[in-house]
């Protein structure tokens, strides 16, 4: 089976929630220029690691805020 070539464009005017959480991240971990110019996969598994563990804890930090909200 063949690897596609197809890229994807990386689009910062149209993102997911999701993407907009990836990227805000990459943002702090200073990646998002590389990610501009050569897309996500111009990423080492290490930086896409980092980003994938910080997505994780703010989902589960953002998950518990809301949870709190609704308790109160």
């Amino acid at each position: 089976m063949e690897k596609s070539t197809h890229k994807k464009n990386f689009d910062p005017e149209h993102m997911s929630l999701q993407e907009q959480l990836k990227f805000e991240i990459a943002q702090e971990l200073g990646l998002d220029a590389k990610v501009l110019e050569q897309g996500w996969r111009s990423l080492t598994s290490k930086e896409s690691g980092r980003i994938g563990g910080m997505m994780t804890k703010r989902r589960r930090q953002m998950k518990e805020a809301a949870g709190k909200e609704k308790d109160s």
